[in-house]
């Protein structure tokens, strides 16, 4: 029997307990709500409706970038739910769980679309020819493929991916697409607390496993949506908006959940896993100073264009 599956074993009370307390914490909410419907009007087409322009957009270049980009990666959701079933299994909670958390990610990705059409926040061919490429691309973990890895990757992924969206809300000015982000944030806030609680119990019953596979993921971290064209300019228009930057990955996404486990404070480690934790306070420590070097040429650069202007 290999470690993760004796800690899939060991660890299904806790995931059925787990998955209880989000059920009755989970808020029963449906994506027709959140849509503006009333704000619309037919595309050319069948309907022979008005083609999509830039112009028609309520909001700016960057938050439609950030839009994109946090819609396409929610649109990959079969690859995630086969990576998370392949390390979890079916049985028993572990796969309560992957069927409702597949359920609740999918209804992410119906509400924002419904969304940025409706409202012709985004060009709808441009976004479904993405989205064609994207999910035939697929997406393939970086890491090992086994219950360690996994549940610390969707430890941080989850809870970046709610600040993503609640960044993005926030910065475009439009209180109805603020409220339908900040409802997704929601259920993605409930996953990350998920996740993180079961790698916290795994963390304590095989720091030895656990700790390497932290550092492997903290260490080389890249949002599921990294495979999207043109990821790496994206990701610096969305970094220079301060949607998501290295500050925000650092402080909002990486420490909080280092601190929930505390790793720092850990005993008893030997061997690799004590070489990988302070691999992870290095890493944390170098984090710190890019960002602040970001921070500082950002700064730059804005009192630059104001200048201009």
């Amino acid at each position: 029997m290999s470690v993760d599956t004796g800690l899939l074993i060991d660890l299904e009370p806790l995931a059925e307990s787990e998955v209880n307390r989000h059920l009755s914490t989970a808020k029963e909410w449906f994506p027709h709500q959140y849509v503006p419907w009333s704000r619309g009007s037919d595309f050319d087409g069948m309907f022979e409706g008005e083609p999509w322009s830039p112009d028609q957009s309520p909001i700016d270049e960057v938050t439609r970038t950030a839009l994109v980009v946090n819609l396409l990666t929610e649109d990959n959701l079969p690859s995630y739910h086969r990576e998370i079933e392949e390390s979890f299994g079916t049985d028993g909670a572990w796969g309560t769980w992957i069927g409702r958390w597949t359920a609740e990610e999918g209804r992410h990705s119906i509400a924002i679309r419904d969304f940025l059409t409706v409202t012709r926040c985004v060009d709808p061919v441009e976004l479904e020819r993405e989205r064609m490429e994207h999910m035939t691309a697929g997406f393939d973990s970086p890491y090992e493929l086994d219950m360690a890895h996994t549940v610390a990757y969707v430890s941080f992924q989850e809870l970046a991916t709610r600040i993503s969206h609640r960044n993005t809300g926030r910065h475009s000015q439009d209180a109805d697409l603020e409220a339908m982000l900040a409802r997704v944030a929601l259920d993605e806030n409930l996953h990350m607390l998920f996740y993180r609680n079961i790698a916290g119990a795994a963390l304590e019953r095989d720091p030895q496993t656990m700790v390497p596979a932290i550092r492997d993921v903290v260490t080389n971290f890249n949002m599921p949506g990294a495979g999207v064209e043109g990821f790496r300019r994206r990701a610096l228009s969305i970094a220079l908006a301060g949607i998501y930057d290295l500050r925000i990955h650092r402080d909002e996404v990486l420490a909080p959940v280092l601190r929930a486990w505390n790793l720092e404070g850990l005993e008893g480690l030997t061997g690799n896993a004590e070489q990988a934790r302070n691999e992870i306070m290095a890493f944390m420590a170098e984090l710190d100073v890019q960002a602040s070097r970001f921070e500082e040429q950002r700064d730059a650069r804005r009192a630059r264009e104001e200048a201009k202007a």
